[in-house]
């Protein structure tokens, strides 16, 4: 089951190792291009610094999964695959990592590089989890539900207040919310007892929510 970060805040966590300071950020990014941002903007913040190295995931589906990582300039293999590896021995998705390396004057060999490196993020990693800000992602079925503007504000309570995941709501003729759940059976249950029979669910797709 894949993991993932909350929208909108990184996690920074600084490391040293022999006089080097390694700067793991992660943050979550749903698209290769949204990776590409935010390894340019830990560039730009750290422009000093010798070493910009990255690896990102993102797709949740196997058909549309990327996975790149990038050394800059560290011995190949030494620095990207490794955070990458890290990052899916972990199962996250939708997750771009970029480790900033300033020099300490004393050479790490291979080894010494690829433990400093998936060891930065491991560590960003373990602080996120301690902080509870790694969420479980579900593929949940997408339902949609058609009901009147007289009743909607009404059964949209009902609905939030018995758990149910209101993941979009249209206004027309008629509001039409669209519904995320894992047991189908048990909400066409709700809808049919919020709506006295008068509305039924029809298939709207699939989601990856955060829980």
């Amino acid at each position: 089951m894949p993991f993932t970060l909350p929208a909108g805040s990184d996690v920074a966590v600084e490391t040293e190792v022999k006089h080097s300071r390694f700067i793991a950020v992660l943050r979550r990014v749903d698209t290769p291009a949204a990776a590409q941002a935010f390894l340019e903007e830990q560039r730009r913040r750290y422009p000093d610094a010798r070493h910009h190295c990255w690896a990102y995931i993102t797709g949740n589906e196997p058909s549309e999964r990327a996975e790149r990582s990038g050394d800059d300039g560290e011995p190949g293999g030494t620095a990207g695959i490794p955070m990458l590896q890290v990052l899916k021995a972990r199962e996250l998705v939708d997750v771009a990592a970029v480790v900033i390396r300033y020099f300490g004057g004393i050479k790490l060999g291979a080894g010494g590089l690829v433990r400093a490196y998936s060891g930065a993020v491991s560590v960003a990693l373990d602080t996120a989890a301690a902080a509870s800000s790694l969420l479980r992602r579900e593929r949940r079925e997408l339902l949609s539900v058609q009901v009147g503007h007289g009743t909607a504000g009404r059964i949209e309570a009902e609905l939030r207040g018995r758990g149910i995941a209101v993941v979009d709501a249209a206004y027309g003729a008629d509001v039409t919310f669209t519904l995320a759940t894992e047991d189908p059976e048990h909400l066409a249950e709700v809808v049919a007892e919020l709506t006295a029979g008068s509305s039924e669910l029809t298939p709207a797709g699939v989601r990856w929510v955060d829980v």
